[in-house]
């Protein structure tokens, strides 16, 4: 773990991000683009995804759209989001730890979801995960204007909880997502999963190994 400047006590919210830090999803995001992308003869590499999607925020279908780009690419989209709502449904996972940690932290201070995710897709993903009465509310995609990297996510989650964004700590595990919360004015925990560990986490002030290294920045022993 890898720290930098600040009061660790000082904390009064919590605020998550979801694919990649609650659920097992982001690799089932990369092969639904993916096998969309394949239907038109086109190989998408994790590299590409994760440059374009991950660290980027934008969407990876337009490498299959050519010319043809709106039409296209809201083919491709609805094909993917079949292939997405699908897999969520088979695959998706409970990060290890997540939920023992999410258990120790309950009821000391409010903590919230907020994700770029659409809502159909989170409930799909959520329908028997147990998490959810960790947290007081959830901000999905419908729930703002403008996705991360844009600070509004985080500004209007700390807005409904009536906190100040400085005394709030945003838990993340992609490039976009720690500079959105950086922008908002929290401090950030980042915990890069596999196919966002190229990431710049520089704006972090805590770069985590896994979630059982959360506690101990809250002052509170180990899972």
């Amino acid at each position: 773990m890898t720290s930098k400047r600040g009061d660790r006590s000082m904390f009064e919210g919590i605020f998550w991000d979801n694919d990649g830090v609650l659920m097992e999803t982001e690799l089932l995001y990369y092969r639904a683009n993916a096998e969309a992308l394949a239907g038109v003869g086109v190989e998408l590499t994790r590299e590409e995804f994760c440059r374009i999607s991950l660290q980027r925020g934008e969407s990876v279908l337009a490498l299959g759209s050519g010319e043809r780009s709106e039409e296209k690419e809201q083919e491709l989209r609805r094909v993917r989001d079949e292939i997405y709502f699908r897999l969520l449904g088979e695959e998706a996972r409970v990060i290890p730890g997540i939920r023992q940690t999410l258990e120790l932290l309950h009821g000391r201070l409010p903590m919230a979801i907020v994700t770029s995710c659409r809502r159909e897709n989170f409930l799909r993903m959520h329908r028997q995960s147990g998490l959810l009465d960790f947290f007081d509310f959830v901000l999905t995609r419908e729930d703002y204007g403008a996705s991360k990297p844009d600070p509004e996510p985080y500004l209007a989650a700390c807005a409904r909880a009536g906190l100040d964004p400085s005394r709030c700590l945003a838990i993340e595990d992609s490039q976009r997502g720690v500079i959105a919360a950086a922008r908002a004015g929290l401090a950030v925990a980042a915990i890069p999963g596999e196919l966002n560990a190229g990431g710049d986490f520089s704006a972090a002030r805590w770069l985590l190994e896994g979630i059982g290294q959360l506690p101990p920045i809250l002052g509170l022993k180990p899972v």
